[in-house]
């Protein structure tokens, strides 16, 4: 009895690897060293597959299809000035051979130079059986240039050559949606839909585009399709919860989440949203259960913690917020948005240092909001910190050079160090700024503003006809 093709495959890679183990040399025609090496890459076993090049090619020096496997091991490993002498010399030999066309784009694409990729990968598709595979090359080289319009094309003609060729239908959808072509999409997803009424791929990207234009009714009927098309779709499950909290229906939205965690493990997304509809609907026992799910299923999902800081932080139970901000601090702590609610926390507890150190974090992170920067300000002028107070704001103001709230902070800090002259230039910008925003000099520094020569340049300028 034959053996299957898998079996024969299996049967291979058993005795290469006997073969490794024991040394004793053995022979493999070229068509399996090409079978084994594909399987290594495919499974990311990029070690072995090297091996494999290696004595495929000891023992069939003049295989075209194992020095093209050595040429993708050397682009791997970033050796591209040999991967290109090696498919010169093939090319010499095999001008008619798609594959050494197709990996000296891969080449001229690691260098940037996605133009001429594009005219390569045009004579691959001269000499190609695989036009779709070409095709979709073609497609990516634009997107990396971001001509979305020809990827747009060519990702089309790839759908045309392979109807079930999902990759290419996103992609397409990606193109409309960079180009903001909603309608466009839609109406080409309904062609499509035309000659496939069951792919629930198609569906879904219909009820997003739908979603897109806040047309719920619409994307909520295109959901429908997909889940009756595939009734295990979790994609299709999901993006109709989602509709439905826009629209206020929690309880459906509720619904929709909770049945995609009948049909697989569940999601840190769906506990998450049944957490905030919950949250919505004032049942703050459920909603505090799912948020707590969702950070036990995954920890690495920021939104998760700040939910459930937020959750706390909103009923001003700022201790419980502070431990559970802390917690996720430790899991990350380059993550922006952690560190500027640990600061809001601690500013709450009137614990100024480590506010403080918090809103520096911030910013060192890159979160240069205009809040962060006068939050951080005010805290250092709490602890007396002035020089640090005007440094930190002389930063804010390379990003904000017209903003009040900075100028009015500059000169309340100069007038408490006496130094007035700069204290009057910076209220003199602030109030040709924003003269209505007095009350920040008002509520800081009180004592500033209390005093008369102060009050009179205020008047002064708020009135300069009086």
């Amino acid at each position: 009895m034959q053996s299957s093709s898998e079996e024969y495959n299996n049967f291979s890679l058993s005795r290469f690897e006997s073969m490794l183990k024991t040394n004793n040399v053995l022979f493999f025609d070229s068509v399996e060293f090409e079978e084994i090496i594909q399987y290594y890459l495919e499974n990311g076993k990029v070690a072995l597959a090297r091996k494999a090049v290696k004595l495929g090619l000891e023992q069939h020096p003049s295989s075209t299809n194992l020095k093209l496997f050595q040429v993708e091991m050397f682009i791997f490993e970033n050796e591209l000035d040999t991967a290109e002498a090696l498919l010169d010399d093939l090319h010499a030999l095999e001008q008619s051979n798609e594959e050494i066309y197709i990996q000296k784009a891969n080449i001229l694409s690691r260098r940037d130079r996605h133009a001429d990729a594009i005219a390569l990968l045009g004579k691959a598709l001269e000499i190609t059986d695989d036009e779709a595979d070409v095709l979709s090359l073609i497609g990516m080289e634009y997107l990396f240039i971001e001509d979305f319009e020809n990827a747009k094309l060519n990702f089309m003609k790839c759908l045309e050559q392979d109807e079930q060729d999902y990759s290419a239908l996103y992609n397409i959808i990606y193109c409309f949606d960079y180009l903001e072509q909603h309608q466009a999409a839609i109406d080409y997803l309904n062609d499509f839909l035309n000659k496939n009424p069951y792919c629930e791929v198609a569906w879904h990207q219909v009820g997003k585009q739908y979603s897109a234009l806040k047309d719920y009714k619409k994307a909520l009927a295109a959901f429908d399709f997909a889940i009756i098309s595939d009734d295990k779709f979790i994609g299709a499950y999901l993006e109709k919860g989602k509709v439905l909290e826009k629209m206020s229906k929690y309880h459906d939205a509720i619904e929709s989440y909770s049945i995609t965690l009948g049909l697989e493990d569940p999601t840190s997304f769906a506990l998450l949203r049944i957490g905030k509809c919950y949250d919505k609907l004032g049942n703050s026992e459920l909603a505090l259960q799912f948020y707590t799910k969702c950070v036990e299923e995954d920890a690495l999902l920021d939104k998760g913690w700040i939910a459930i800081t937020d959750f706390y932080f909103k009923r001003k139970n700022y201790q419980k917020a502070l431990y559970f901000i802390d917690k996720a601090i430790n899991i990350d702590s380059e993550n922006v948005l952690y560190w500027k609610r640990y600061a809001k926390i601690n500013n709450c507890l009137n614990l100024f240092e480590e506010a403080e150190h918090g809103f520096r974090r911030s910013i060192e992170l890159g979160n240069y909001e205009l809040d962060t920067w006068v939050a951080r300000a005010d805290i250092l002028v709490q602890l007396g910190e002035y020089e640090a107070a005007i440094n930190n704001l002389h930063q804010a103001a390379e990003f904000y050079s017209e903003s009040a709230e900075i100028e009015y902070r500059l000169a309340g800090i100069h007038y408490i160090l006496n130094e007035d002259t700069k204290g009057e230039y910076h209220l003199k910008n602030a109030l040709r700024f924003e003269p209505e925003f007095t009350m920040i000099i008002e509520e800081i520094f009180p004592s500033i503003y209390r005093r008369k020569s102060v009050r009179e340049l205020i008047k002064k300028l708020k009135n300069p006809s009086v």
